[in-house]
Order: structure tokens, then C-alpha cells, then sequence
């Protein structure tokens, strides 16, 4: 007889609220103007990435609604935000391995985009057009009376 493990709701919960700071903080520090404690101005960053400096809006905006979505107690929400993260850390580890950088600049954004893969396939749709359809939320049983 095989035994069926799950997660706990609440550790499962706390994992993805987890990652959703992150990714605000991500947002957070490219929205601020000045030096964040990562180091430089995102905006200087950018520039010295060859990529336009208000392009750290786009991407932080991205970044701040993927962790919203990650939050979201609904399973295609979390594989929306999840896969659109995934593109964002696309792009950010191609960036960090062009760039020559230091070892965790190089190193967190590998880790995140492994991570991102694995919530979007643990999140996966039965039916892609699932993502799309509307359907209410479920609660328990209610009895009119």
C-alpha cells in the first residue's frame, strides 16, 4: 500500500508568500531612484546592462504583479505568475551571465528561475484552458434554511 504525502497548507502557504516578498523587494528596489543595499541604483544598472534605465519599470512592474499572482489561492494564478517570472528570470540570468558581475548577482537569479520552473510545474493546468475560463470560487457546503 502506497502512502500518498502532501505539503501542509500552512507550509505550502508560507513558501509562496516567501517568494512573493522577494519579488516585491525585487520591485521595490527597481522602482527606488537612489542605491538600494544591493548596491547601485537600478537605473545605472541598467544602463551599464545596454538596456534603456526606464526599462527597470517594465520589469519591476512584471515582478510586483507575478508575486501577486504567486499569493493568489488559486492554482492557475500562481503557474500565470510563476511562468511570467520564469521569462523575467530568463532574461535576468542571460543578463548576469553576459555581464561579468559578482558570485551572487550570478548565483540568485539561476536559483530563482529553478524555483520558478518547479512552483509553474507543480502548478501546471489539468487544461490550459483553464487559465482562461472563468469559474467561481469553491467553498464548503452551505445550507439555506
Amino acid at each position: 500500500m502506497s502512502e500518498h504525502r502532501t505539503v501542509p497548507n500552512w507550509l505550502r502557504t508560507g513558501f509562496y508568500w516567501l517568494l512573493a516578498a522577494e519579488f516585491f523587494m525585487g520591485f521595490a528596489t527597481k522602482f527606488w531612484p537612489g542605491e538600494t543595499f544591493f548596491g547601485p541604483a537600478y537605473s545605472e544598472k541598467f544602463a551599464d546592462w545596454g538596456f534603456d534605465p526606464n526599462m527597470r519599470y517594465v520589469v519591476g512592474a512584471i515582478e510586483l504583479v507575478c508575486a501577486i499572482l504567486l499569493v493568489l489561492p488559486r492554482r492557475e494564478a500562481r503557474f500565470l505568475g510563476a511562468a511570467g517570472l520564469v521569462l523575467v528570470l530568463t532574461g535576468a540570468v542571460t543578463t548576469h551571465v553576459i555581464d561579468d558581475g559578482p558570485v551572487y548577482q550570478e548565483v540568485s537569479a539561476p536559483l530563482h528561475l529553478a524555483i520558478m520552473l518547479c512552483v509553474a510545474a507543480v502548478n501546471w493546468p489539468a487544461d490550459v484552458r483553464d487559465l482562461v475560463r472563468w469559474r467561481p470560487a469553491t467553498s464548503g457546503p452551505t445550507t439555506i434554511g
